[in-house]
């Protein structure tokens, strides 16, 4: 699937996704959100490829979710519990990126363990150091190329399905 992300000279932003079966999804965003959405969507693929997500955003919008389908009022149910993890890290991330404060791998477990708790979900995700610093590195290269995009122009990444899941997903 291609992803692409277009900084309009008016201060919007698109993000549009090319199926591989030539499907579309998109969507524009205006003001505040032309500010925070491209930087939300590009830490989601950083997570959902240096982690192995199938069916994080990325994932669901190739099976054929479309960008609607994320929100209110939900028109294909809730997110799968397999897509949680990575809503998880990513909102994780994001806070961290208004906040300035960067939290450990174990600062972050503790609150999924308490989202879970809190939302009766069963199962479990900790993240590792090593892990959260490889997405750290791959959002903050991600950022870069976004910030170098001109005005009318797009950034453009590729989304395969990772063939191999983290070890957590293999049993091990």
């Amino acid at each position: 699937m291609m992803i692409r992300i277009k900084k309009s000279r008016d201060g919007t932003a698109a993000l549009s996704m090319i199926r591989d079966d030539g499907t579309t999804t998109w969507q524009k965003q205006n003001s505040q959100l032309a500010r925070f959405f491209p930087l939300h969507d590009l830490t989601h693929y950083a997570v959902e490829t240096v982690l192995g997500v199938r069916r994080g955003f990325y994932g669901l919008v190739a099976e054929g979710w479309d960008i609607s389908d994320f929100g209110t009022p939900w028109p294909r149910g809730k997110l799968p519990a397999d897509s949680e993890p990575s809503e998880l890290v990513v909102g994780f991330l994001d806070v961290e990126r208004a906040s300035g404060v960067r939290a450990s791998a174990a600062e972050f477990n503790e609150k999924a363990a308490a989202y879970y708790e809190q939302h009766g979900i069963a199962g479990s995700f900790e993240l590792t150091d090593d892990e959260l610093t490889r997405i750290r590195a791959r959002r903050a290269e991600l950022f870069q190329l976004w910030d170098a995009v001109l005005e009318g122009d797009a950034l453009e990444l590729e989304w395969i399905e990772p063939v191999i899941p983290r070890e957590s997903e293999r049993g091990e």
